[in-house]
């Protein structure tokens, strides 16, 4: 899981396969909390591990990624009383979600927020993510 400013205050969460391409995505407001937004882009999809930033460490979070079957692999936000273990090793590999944000920002339309509408802009992160399934 992963977020990414998207221009004009508003950001992409996304959820990213093994080698970085993405399987979902969902487009918010920048005011908005990252927690919240993990639950449905996990939600019906296997998973072994889920990995995220420290923006998305919640308890509703682990939870359901618990149910999964699937390890937690979330740093800890600075303030949470009851701390969880990290696999640093496992979080290294983070990297190709954010991999994924570049590949998607190289399509211009994308990067600079060309389309006006939040409807037209997540119509074309969806074309940009399939042109990099088709790669």
């Amino acid at each position: 899981l992963g977020r990414s400013r998207g221009g004009l205050s508003t950001k992409i969460h996304m959820a990213v396969r093994g080698l970085g391409c993405p399987v979902r995505f969902t487009l918010t407001a920048g005011q908005k909390g990252d927690a919240p937004q993990a639950a449905p882009l996990i939600e019906g999809l296997p998973a072994d591990i889920v990995m995220a930033d420290t923006a998305y460490d919640s308890d509703r979070l682990r939870d359901a990624i618990a149910e999964k079957g699937a390890v937690a692999v979330i740093p800890n936000n600075p303030s949470r009383a009851r701390k969880h273990p990290l696999d640093k090793h496992l979080y290294a590999q983070r990297h190709l979600i954010e991999c994924c944000f570049s590949k998607l920002k190289q399509f211009r339309r994308i990067a600079t927020r060309y389309e006006k509408t939040a409807r037209n802009y997540r119509s074309m992160i969806a074309l940009a993510a399939t042109i990099l399934w088709i790669r």
